[in-house]
């Protein structure tokens, strides 16, 4: 078994990591592999530090982003690592070496107005219309993942104590306001068991043939209404995410608490929120002031 094989199956079976974040090393392991062989006439074990930086310089001048060549050295330092715990290389060739600095993203976020815009969109006058409008108003009222949202099912909810059970990446018990919770009961009342296809559907969303929906067909129900909106911010389904957790911040809600609410890991995950809207207070200042 080569290096790039066992490097994946250490991935995999040890580190437990997602099978995205094992294709993306692998991928930059084996490309960088051939760059070795077909510019350096060496393999990877051969590799010393400044190839590695070569090899980034390189990739940079091929137009390759910021976010790659960062993402390719925390990748080659995983690999020299674990080549290193074995005994297959005397040193890391990759330690030392920095990506250049990437200019970070921040989310796209809704105004209030824009997402009371948004939300209205939906017309709750046939089947489709009420069950878009509870989906929505659940997304926004909870933050959670689609991911998450497509797989809730009928018993995560309980509409008379006024909350949802999400069983995502963490499982957590998030509270419901009043205009999601009467959604939900138009939709789970009346509209979902004219949609079920079989009585023992366990889905609490299904599209209109009746089976749990999908992330592709929830994603074409968040661009429609964007454009019937009129709405000129690229809207995803985490758009809304990101604006439940930066108005709850706006509205007083701490740190801790929302954290717990998005089922995030660690805190620095949430605190790019406030970040959000110290950018915010900024523009209105440049904006506002008359000496900005």
């Amino acid at each position: 078994m080569d290096d790039v094989t066992r490097f994946g199956t250490y991935l995999t079976e040890e580190k437990r990591a997602s099978r995205n974040t094992v294709t993306s090393y692998l991928r930059d392991v084996s490309q960088f592999a051939d760059y070795l062989c077909n510019y350096q006439d060496c393999n990877l074990r051969q590799a010393k530090s400044e190839m590695i930086q070569n090899y980034m310089d390189w990739m940079q001048g091929h137009g390759k982003s910021a976010s790659s060549v960062t993402r390719f050295l925390a990748s080659i330092k995983s690999f020299y690592n674990f080549l290193l715990a074995e005994g297959s290389v005397a040193s890391n060739p990759a330690k030392g070496l920095a990506a250049a600095r990437t200019e970070r993203k921040y989310p796209e976020i809704l105004t209030s107005r824009e997402v009371e815009l948004f939300l209205d969109q939906p017309q709750c006058i046939d089947a489709k219309g009420f069950r878009d409008h509870a989906m929505l108003e659940l997304l926004y009222a909870t933050g959670i993942r689609v991911s998450e949202l497509i797989s809730l099912n009928l018993d995560d909810l309980n509409l008379y104590a006024g909350f949802v059970r999400c069983r995502g990446k963490k499982e957590r018990i998030i509270p419901l306001y009043h205009g999601a919770v009467k959604a939900l009961q138009d939709y789970v009342k009346s509209i979902r068991p004219q949609l079920i296809a079989d009585s023992g559907e366990e889905a609490l969303f299904v599209n209109m043939n009746g089976e749990r929906m999908s992330r592709q067909g929830f994603w074409k129900i968040i661009k429609y209404y964007q454009e019937k909106a009129g709405i000129e911010k690229d809207i995803t389904p985490h758009t809304l995410r990101h604006s439940f957790a930066v108005h709850l911040l706006e509205n007083g809600a701490d740190l801790r608490s929302i954290q717990e609410m998005l089922g995030h890991a660690d805190i620095s995950s949430t605190q790019i929120y406030t970040h959000v809207i110290k950018r915010q207070l900024k523009d209105v200042y440049q904006k506002a002031h008359p000496r900005a």
